[in-house]
């Protein structure tokens, strides 16, 4: 499903699919929490691959989370991740003033999008942050086509304005949400080890501000 704000596209949504190339995957996990709490999902972490490559060839997909090092439900969920398709980045929760924990992953986001850019033909950005516009214009000058997935409600327009494609996740959610007993047809994530069901997600298992 495209955002309706690729319908005066001079493209059919098939010639804008079949000309992604090699695709790279940047998830900001806290970005993507916030989201599915507003939109009352789980996610999906196997079907939110399969959606967000859609066909294409992966190149990588990196998930970019704070972490507690001794929470043994977060390291759990993490172990998933990295044996399903993912590459996790991890940085410790730094604690506030106010007394609220937070890491802050917008930089290994940029440089990792920069240090790759001459790899993938297509970046797939799952935030909302405008932080990250001016990483996105810049790679996007190095003949990179990028698409940025998040919600509406929580996304800057300053990114939106330099991406080439914008996917509200609320358009989406049907499709990356986690349903009772779901198993998993696709034989090609099947032969790249995506067989195990994912770790229910939780508020111990990504950053959330106290």
């Amino acid at each position: 499903m495209l955002n309706n704000l690729e319908h005066d596209s001079i493209f059919t949504p098939e010639q804008v699919l079949e000309n992604r190339g090699r695709v790279a995957i940047f998830i900001d996990g806290s970005n993507l929490f916030y989201a599915a709490l507003q939109l009352g999902i789980e996610i999906d972490y196997t079907k939110l691959l399969c959606r967000l490559t859609g066909g294409s060839r992966l190149l990588r997909a990196f998930f970019y989370t704070g972490v507690d090092r001794t929470n043994e439900k977060q390291q759990g969920f993490l172990l998933w991740m990295r044996r399903n398709g993912y590459r996790v980045i991890a940085k410790d929760l730094v604690q506030l003033p106010d007394g609220s924990k937070k890491a802050n992953l917008d930089v290994e986001i940029a440089v990792d999008m920069m240090a790759l850019v001459d790899s993938y033909d297509t970046a797939v950005l799952v935030s909302g942050d405008g932080d990250l516009a001016y990483a996105v214009n810049s790679v996007s000058y190095r003949g990179v086509r990028v698409e940025v997935a998040s919600l509406r409600s929580m996304t800057s327009d300053s990114l939106i304005n330099v991406s080439d494609r914008y996917i509200d996740l609320e358009a989406i959610k049907e499709d990356i949400q986690k349903t009772p007993r779901q198993t998993y047809p696709y034989r090609q994530l099947s032969e790249m080890g995506f067989l195990d069901e994912a770790p229910t997600i939780s508020d111990e298992h990504l950053e959330i501000p106290e």
